[in-house]
């Protein structure tokens, strides 16, 4: 991935921890797959990792000069926040697990638990 893009990308972010900015150095490439990167975000002030992002791979155009609005992240509409219901739900679901819930999970994801 190209390192303007990603400088780019992050450029408007800071750590949530340290609140130090993010810096080319910040963001390392773990694999790439066909239309994919997959990328870890890491402080390089405090070491606080954000864990991983998967961005879509597109073809650049040395040509082409990005500006930090043509790469702005856009907000989504998503499901509703996270309510005391949905606590005590969660909560009386997993309260009310047989012994033997494991029994459910498939054999192949058995092996990361």
């Amino acid at each position: 991935m190209n390192k303007k893009l990603i400088k780019m990308l992050f450029s408007d972010m800071c750590c949530s921890e340290c609140k130090a900015d993010f810096t080319e150095d910040s963001v390392f490439v773990l694999r790439k797959e066909k239309n994919l990167n997959v990328i870890q975000v890491i402080c390089q002030n405090c070491g606080k990792s954000f864990g991983i992002a998967l961005l879509g791979e597109c073809a650049e155009k040395s040509d082409k000069n990005y500006s930090a609005n043509d790469l702005a992240l856009q907000i989504q509409e998503g499901p509703n926040a996270i309510c005391y219901d949905d606590v005590l739900d969660a909560h009386n679901f997993f309260s009310n697990l047989e012994d033997d819930w494991q029994k459910y999970i498939p054999e192949n994801l058995k092996k990361s638990i």
